[in-house]
C-alpha cells in the first residue's frame, strides 16, 4: 500500500480521507473516486458528517432567506446554533470547506422525499435544502439547512491526506475531472 493510498474506516467498507484546507481546519471525508491527473491523485469526496449551511431566515414571507457564506463573524450565531444542537445530541463542527453536523441524524424517508418534491412548484432554490434546526439570535432568525443535492470536494492526495483544491487549481481541474467522471460512466454502461 502506498503512502497516498487513502485508510480504511474501520468497517472495510469505504475508505476515508481527511482533508485539510490552507487555515488548518479538517474535515473527513469518504473517497468516492480517485482521478489521477498530470502526474497527480485527485480525490473525490463525501464528507462522512452532514454538511450543513447556516441561513438567515426573512422576517416575511416575501423575503428572501440568506445563505451566510462567510462564517468569520457569525461566532456568536454559531454558539447558539450548537446549544441548541445539543438538545438533539447533535455537534456543529467547523470543519473545512464547510460546516457539518456529527451525531445521529434522522434519515429522511426517500418516499417522502420524492413526493414532496413532486408536490413542490419549480421553485429551484426552495427545494435544495432541508431545514435541520431554527434558532433566534439577537432577535432574527436563523436555520441549519441541510444540502439535499450531494454534497462533493474535491482534494489533492499527499501522504495519504487530502489537500482541499481551491482557486486557480480547482478551476483549472474541474473540468478535467468532470470530463474524467463522464467517461467512467460511459464505460459503466
Amino acid at each position: 500500500m502506498s503512502s497516498d493510498t487513502p485508510s480504511s474506516n474501520g468497517s472495510g467498507d469505504v475508505p476515508t480521507v481527511l482533508v485539510r484546507d490552507a487555515s488548518g481546519r479538517q474535515l473527513l471525508c469518504f473517497l468516492e473516486q480517485l482521478i489521477p491527473l498530470d502526474g497527480q491523485d485527485y480525490a473525490l469526496l463525501t464528507p462522512v458528517d452532514t454538511p450543513v449551511c447556516l441561513v438567515k431566515i426573512a422576517a416575511d414571507d416575501d423575503g428572501d432567506d440568506e445563505v451566510i457564506e462567510e462564517l468569520d463573524g457569525a461566532g456568536p450565531i454559531l454558539s447558539v446554533a450548537d446549544v441548541v444542537l445539543q438538545e438533539h445530541d447533535l455537534t456543529l463542527v467547523r470543519s473545512a470547506v464547510t460546516l457539518t453536523v456529527s451525531g445521529e441524524l434522522e434519515e429522511p424517508d426517500p418516499e417522502e422525499l420524492e413526493e414532496e418534491l413532486d408536490d413542490e412548484d419549480d421553485d429551484e432554490d426552495s427545494d435544495l435544502y432541508e431545514m435541520l434546526i431554527q434558532f433566534r439570535h439577537e432577535d432574527q432568525e436563523y436555520g441549519l439547512f441541510i444540502p439535499l443535492d450531494p454534497f462533493f470536494v474535491v482534494a489533492r492526495m499527499a501522504n495519504g491526506e487530502g489537500v482541499l483544491v481551491e482557486g486557480e487549481e480547482f478551476e483549472r481541474v474541474q473540468p478535467r475531472i468532470e470530463a474524467e467522471l463522464d467517461e467512467r460512466d460511459l464505460g459503466d454502461d
